[in-house]
């Protein structure tokens, strides 16, 4: 159902690729990794722990490692195998939807700014930024569909609602 949309967009933008573009993807595309956003994850709890905002470290912890279950547990249940990649990298192993990175990398920064920043408009833009290249360098790069990363924007944003929610 989605496959012309998803071609279409992997087109046009892989019709953009160039060296340069392609290392720079790659290293964007490695703030997405689990071992990167776990690591991240412990130094800011590390920080919330520190600077006295001890309340702030479990809805983030939540929201984080809440994420990372709900993507394996979508993974499952829709069973969507992945993309050919472009660039001679390596096929990754899993399912394609929805983007572990968009989705993890949408909470991780998305808490970021909803739960522990003073909430400043240009928190709010470099955590979209962080986000939309994340997403992008996985389409770029052919580790996943476009509406994989979609997905995973959209279950990321549902599981922030759902924590925020609780936490009122």
């Amino acid at each position: 159902m989605t496959l012309a949309f998803d071609e279409r967009i992997r087109a046009l933008v892989h019709a953009h690729a160039n060296p340069g573009l392609t290392e720079a993807m790659r290293g964007i595309s490695l703030f997405g990794e689990p071992v990167v956003l776990i690591t991240l994850s412990l130094l800011v709890i590390v920080f919330f722990m520190r600077t006295a905002r001890p309340r702030l470290m479990l809805p983030f912890a939540v929201t984080v490692a809440g994420a990372e279950v709900l993507d394996q547990l979508l993974k499952q249940l829709f069973h969507r195998p992945r993309p050919a990649t472009f660039f001679g990298l390596a096929e990754p192993s899993g399912y394609s939807f929805p983007s572990g990175h968009a989705l993890v990398s949408f909470a991780f920064f998305g808490t970021m700014v909803i739960f522990a920043a003073p909430r400043r408009w240009w928190h709010y833009l470099l955590a979209a930024a962080a986000v939309a290249a994340i997403g992008l360098s996985r389409i770029y790069l052919g580790m996943h569909y476009p509406s994989d990363v979609l997905g995973g924007w959209a279950a990321a944003a549902a599981w922030l609602f759902i924590v925020s929610w609780a936490r009122r």
